[in-house]
């Protein structure tokens, strides 16, 4: 146990590290570019003083041991529980049983997904007029409806390409009926639903699934979970503002809360609050859960006592990790970003997002999950690095033109519809298990270190230089998730035109033998 204890961290430490070298860097470079060497030690002129920088330090901390004990935790009970469950319920013959029970499992895990909760408290802060319950309630029911989508997709052997094309078709209908503001939250709701609680659960559901019903589509169906339930929070809060027609925008709350605190009295002062919230987010889970066990699992007393030891650490680790957030990283990324916004020289925006870009899909430890299943799934023909290499890249363009975006003002529909028409476009020519792959893609890239920094750092950018924030500066998380669905579809043009090519060769030696 220690030694898997010890992993996890590491694991977790990988995800944040690098972004908090890169922040401490910054501050460093700012400070020495505004009064020179004298005023780099004193952190004369930085964006962060002394107190902000401990709080950051302090708050990477508790993100890398909340998010490692966390890791555990999904390993202990909710990776498990989600191979249990889509295996069960498909060997079930009862259609509404399944499509209800994943209904319930989609809303309840959706609920305990920090990136979710990290994201309802930056919009709320942008756009106080969103009311942030019916928020999570539309991003989790959005995401419950569209688990149903993803088990009669498999359940009746859908074709995943038309299913992409009709949603995200009528998405976008929707979209150009409701307030701009509302576009860039729907699609980053859309990415911030796939973090480190659903992919792992939804993964696991959709391997049981997929192995319990065996159909002809092999591999295909193990994938494209993922993309599918991404497609819910964008569509149910793209409904929300057509039928609440609730505007928005307007001045950023201030994030400075813990103003006049010490910098341990910001944490401490944050954590009743977050133990509540995180205690009414897994509380759905945990219900589920017994139901399950009592009505369909039947699992054995040591199992039981496994899978509670691991909603016992998933609680620890994810207080810990909103601890970290909101004492930390929210304000640290909210005052980088108005420093840099507010130079005068915006365009130093764009190489600092290429490589904040570059460097966070790295340390997305959904990714890695993603990865590894990957590999495991195609017998190591699609090998890690290549994917990583390739969303590295395309991830670093995706967080470029969201700084691009900041500085310019340029509506996010310049970017979500020639993009989106590029990705579904490629579905006809890519091998359908680089399409599932690629949309799965999508949602995993956008997880932690994109609602955490990356999108408060955007936030504090465009308040700097005086745009909106609502408007310019949500939409980034939706940028990093777009961004390898165009990505990992090429790469499955490459290996199909590389499988054909070595084919033909192998046919021309055939002909020349015989």
């Amino acid at each position: 146990m220690g030694s898997h204890v010890a992993e996890k961290i590491k694991e977790s430490a990988i995800s944040v590290v690098p972004v908090m070298l890169i922040v401490v860097l910054l501050n460093f470079a700012l400070s020495l570019y505004q009064g020179g060497p004298a005023a780099m030690l004193a952190l004369s002129g930085a964006p962060l003083s002394y107190s902000l920088l401990t709080q950051f330090i302090i708050g990477g901390a508790l993100l890398i041991l909340g998010l490692g004990i966390f890791l555990i935790g999904a390993d202990l009970g909710m990776v498990p529980f989600g191979h249990m469950v889509g295996s069960a319920l498909t060997k079930k013959i009862n259609l509404p049983l399944i499509l209800g029970a994943s209904f319930a499992i989609g809303f309840a895990i959706t609920i305990a997904e920090p990136d979710v909760q990290v994201l309802a408290n930056q919009v709320v802060g942008a756009a106080p007029s969103i009311n942030r319950g019916m928020l999570l309630f539309m991003i989790a029911a959005g995401v419950g409806f569209f688990l149903i989508v993803a088990m009669l997709r498999v359940v009746m052997r859908l074709p995943l390409k038309w299913l992409l094309i009709g949603f995200y078709l009528l998405v976008f209908i929707v979209c150009s009926h409701i307030d701009p503001a509302f576009v860039g939250i729907a699609f980053d709701s859309g990415g911030a639903t796939t973090g480190p609680v659903t992919v792992p659960f939804i993964m696991a559901m959709g391997i049981g699934v997929a192995s319990a019903v065996k159909t002809r589509e092999g591999d295909d169906n193990n994938f494209g979970f993922v993309g599918l339930a991404s497609i819910g929070p964008i569509a149910a809060v793209a409904l929300m503002g057509l039928l609440f027609s609730a505007r928005v925008g307007g001045e950023m709350a201030d994030s400075a809360a813990g103003e006049g605190l010490s910098v341990l009295g910001v944490f401490i002062n944050t954590v009743p609050h977050v133990v509540v919230e995180i205690f009414l987010a897994l509380a759905p889970l945990l219900v589920i859960f017994f139901i399950f066990n009592f009505f369909l699992l039947h699992l054995p007393k040591e199992q039981m006592r496994r899978m509670m030891f691991g909603m016992a650490y998933a609680f620890i680790g994810l207080v810990m990790f909103m601890t970290g957030v909101s004492g930390g990283f929210i304000p640290a990324g909210q005052a980088l970003g108005m420093a840099l916004g507010g130079m005068g020289q915006g365009w130093i925006l764009l190489p600092v997002g290429l490589l904040l870009g570059a460097v966070v899909v790295c340390a997305e430890p959904a990714v890695w999950v993603l990865t590894d299943q990957v590999e495991e799934v195609s017998g190591g023909s699609i090998r890690r690095s290549i994917m990583l290499a390739a969303l590295s890249i395309s991830i670093a363009l995706a967080v470029g033109l969201g700084m691009f975006r900041v500085i310019t003002g340029l509506s996010i529909w310049y970017a979500l519809i020639p993009g989106y028409a590029l990705a579904l476009g490629l579905t006809f020519f890519t091998p359908p298990l680089f399409t599932a792959i690629a949309f799965d893609s999508g949602g995993v890239a956008s997880g932690p270190m994109s609602t955490t920094f990356v999108l408060s750092l955007t936030l504090g950018a465009s308040m700097a230089t005086g745009g909106n924030p609502a408007t310019d500066a949500f939409g980034i998380v939706a940028m990093i998730a777009m961004a390898p669905l165009i990505t990992i579809q090429v790469l499955g043009l490459i290996y199909k035109y590389l499988e054909n090519k070595a084919l033909r060769a192998e046919q021309s030696r055939g002909r020349q033998c015989g």
